[in-house]
């Protein structure tokens, strides 16, 4: 009996290992993959986000605005000019997560240059009033709001570019920079609230 007990142990051990060092590995490419496309390498972000996809297709990440692995994998697919594969996976990507602003965004500025230019131009611009929304909304919490979008620049490119009558290029143009702005975001408002948290823990508890 004890030795039955052992074995399931053992094997429950090891498929938490198993997941655990699957989930380590998603998380991982994720965040190389986020780094090529934020530093113009979108080709070698498609290797490291398709793996993170298959891994698990529904991973999102960890922020308080959570994007999907197939997300970014969308996002980099419409980088390098892949029109079906990025519209198939940013597809995908909202049927998972339908609050995912960045999905709709990306979805839009695929089918735009698609040439789906209604439902194009409608996906972008209810996608930039949700990150607006979900902006000041995160904004208004007292303990963290303050690191987000600190100096309104962009819900104010957001209102901006949505209070203009602007052509399919200059909306795409602006689409695709509050996409790059907030994806620079998450990781800006996580080293800033680390730096200040970091510091009051230093300096006695300011």
């Amino acid at each position: 009996m004890k030795a039955k007990r052992f074995l399931v142990w053992t094997g429950f051990t090891f498929l938490l290992y198993v997941f655990g060092c699957a989930a380590f590995q998603v998380a991982g490419d994720v965040q190389a993959g986020r780094n090529a496309l934020q530093t113009g390498r979108p080709l070698e972000a498609v290797v490291y986000l398709t793996r993170a996809a298959e891994l698990d297709p529904n991973y999102l990440t960890p922020s308080r605005i959570r994007v999907g692995a197939l997300t970014y994998l969308g996002r980099a697919y419409y980088e390098i000019g892949k029109n079906a594969e990025a519209r198939s996976t940013l597809e995908r990507a909202v049927s998972i997560n339908k609050d995912d602003s960045l999905a709709h965004l990306y979805l839009g500025l695929t089918l735009l240059r698609s040439g789906d230019r209604e439902r194009g131009r409608k996906e972008i611009d209810d996608s930039l009033q949700a990150i607006d929304d979900t902006l000041e909304y995160i904004a208004a919490d007292r303990l963290t709001g303050f690191y987000w979008d600190p100096t309104m620049q962009i819900r104010n490119y957001i209102r901006n570019t949505l209070g203009r009558k602007l052509n399919d290029a200059e909306l795409a143009a602006a689409a695709e920079r509050i996409g790059r702005d907030l994806d620079e975001e998450f990781d800006r408002a996580r080293r800033d609230e680390a730096q200040h948290r970091g510091g009051s823990d230093s300096g006695g508890g300011s």
